[in-house]
């Protein structure tokens, strides 16, 4: 599975395993957002409960198993943000987007990889089923 990065210069596709970007035009589809009043991002699993929210502090995710009853803090090393997504249908698989640069968990939020490729200024991060 690729991950596409939309950016201020236009969308790019990225195979998490290798790193290697592909300008090849990919379209990024309007995501439906939950409608929130506070100031951050978030993004639930469309199977399962797994919701991740993106704060405008340290750390900057707040992670949730079980449809936001519990939540516990993630990304301690983490840049502020500026995307979330979840894949679906694997909610352990979430991308976290910093302004330049994309990380992905593969468990749930415990451990972030940071991808090499350094991007124009991030606007929106996605799966894309291969």
């Amino acid at each position: 599975m690729n991950l596409v990065v939309e950016t201020g210069e236009g969308v790019y596709t990225i195979d998490p395993e290798t790193e290697q970007v592909v300008v090849a035009g990919a379209e990024l589809s309007e995501i439906p957002q939950p409608r929130v009043e506070l100031p951050l991002l978030v993004a639930a699993a469309r199977e399962g409960s797994t919701v991740v929210a993106v704060l405008n502090r340290r750390p900057p995710l707040a992670v949730s198993h079980d449809a936001g009853s519990s939540w516990h803090e993630a990304g301690g090393g983490l840049p502020p943000g500026r995307a979330v997504a979840i894949a679906e249908g694997d909610p352990d698989r979430i991308l976290y987007a910093a302004e330049h640069r994309v990380y992905v968990s593969q468990d749930g939020g415990r451990f972030w990889l940071a991808l090499e490729p350094e991007l124009p200024q991030i606007k929106q991060v996605g799966w894309l089923e291969a």
